[in-house]
């Protein structure tokens, strides 16, 4: 029932000189990071995609998808703007299990968490310098935001952590887009609670310190669905959601009113190949209701170069927790998404 230190105490200014970007490349990601804010903020119409491995288990593979994302997001640029996922840090259940890349920078051996922060600024710096796109991760742990607040242009605030106030008063710190998830119950009181708090001014002890924040207008809704306590899953991306979930933005008065639709999780029982049929029905409820094209548009997508999961890491790009899109499909997907934004031109 103890802490045992097991390592110096990090120097976050050492470990931030890894991977800084600078020069034309930290201008090329402060202009994504403008296109960004002014989508969430309405003054853009293109559509948001989160997009990416459910976790970034393997550099190589990581790396392989993601200039093949950066080959489709110039195709598509004029309708959609795409961050890649890649999730460094992933909560676990009962504790169990594949915790990302900052545990285990080496998936086949024992965790090594200073390795692994190394291996985390590294991953997102390399995406970032080698292919033009910027990046998403979770913030599992706020008090990590430090090491990579400089690298990450959009942070997520998963089902297991929106109730949490430290994540809710980090998160109104941040001055990036952070969309925060239902939580696995399907409550979207506790998420726009959550959201509230994100938005407004909060003062608390972070890093050893007082600090005050001024509160981060991009915080919004991430619908992910829900899971009964008799283990039915309670998809909320339904056109009744949308309507509902809109109302819930009005009536707490809450800045910049942006929704994005994880198409997996409890969205889709975790059946991968369901992702490609309720981006399609959240289409055309978008199509139907200027209301919801008004304010539902973001998808988040779990892809990777492989379909499906694997419980060892044997086939290259293959997920090794959530099922994912493999290539194929997803740019097939991506293509169709783009076709029916671009259409009546």
């Amino acid at each position: 029932m103890t802490f045992e230190v097991t390592s110096p105490k990090i120097d976050m200014k050492e470990v931030k000189n890894l991977g800084k970007l600078k020069g034309q490349e930290l201008e090329k990601k402060l202009q994504r990071d403008k296109e960004l804010e002014a989508i969430i903020k309405g003054e853009d119409d293109r559509l948001l995609l989160i997009i990416g491995p459910c976790s970034s288990d393997n550099e190589e593979a990581v790396l392989d998808y993601a200039h093949r994302l950066a080959k489709l997001q110039e195709k598509v640029k004029d309708k959609i703007f795409m961050v890649m996922r890649v999730y460094t840090a992933k909560p676990r259940t009962n504790g169990d299990g594949y915790k990302g890349l900052i545990h285990q920078p080496n998936i086949n051996a024992l965790p090594n968490l200073i390795n692994g922060i190394k291996a985390v600024r590294d991953l997102h710096y390399k995406v970032i310098t080698q292919t033009g796109l910027t990046t998403a991760d979770e913030m599992l742990y706020p008090e990590n935001l430090s090491l990579i607040d400089d690298l990450v242009s959009y942070h997520a605030i998963g089902a297991r952590s929106v109730e949490n106030q430290q994540h809710r008063f980090v998160a109104s710190g941040i001055d990036a887009p952070t969309g925060l998830k239902n939580p696995t119950s399907g409550n979207l009181k506790v998420m726009f609670n959550g959201i509230y708090a994100a938005q407004h001014p909060q003062e608390f002890l972070f890093s050893g310190t007082e600090v005050k924040t001024s509160g981060n207008p991009l915080a919004h809704v991430i619908l992910r669905g829900g899971l009964k306590e008799d283990g039915r899953y309670v998809p909320n991306y339904y056109y009744d959601n949308l309507l509902h979930t809109i109302d819930m933005y009005d009536k707490m008065n809450l800045k910049n009113p942006f929704i994005v639709i994880d198409t997996n999780h409890d969205n889709s029982g975790k059946q991968f190949m369901e992702q490609i049929r309720i981006v399609r029905q959240t289409l055309i409820n978008r199509d139907w209701n200027e209301k919801i094209r008004k304010s539902v548009r973001g998808f988040m997508i779990e892809s990777y170069i492989e379909d499906g999961r694997q419980d060892h890491p044997e086939v290259y790009g293959k997920s090794v927790t959530d099922p994912c899109l493999g290539w194929d499909k997803t740019e097939a997907l991506v293509m169709e998404i783009f076709e029916n934004e671009s259409k009546g031109e």
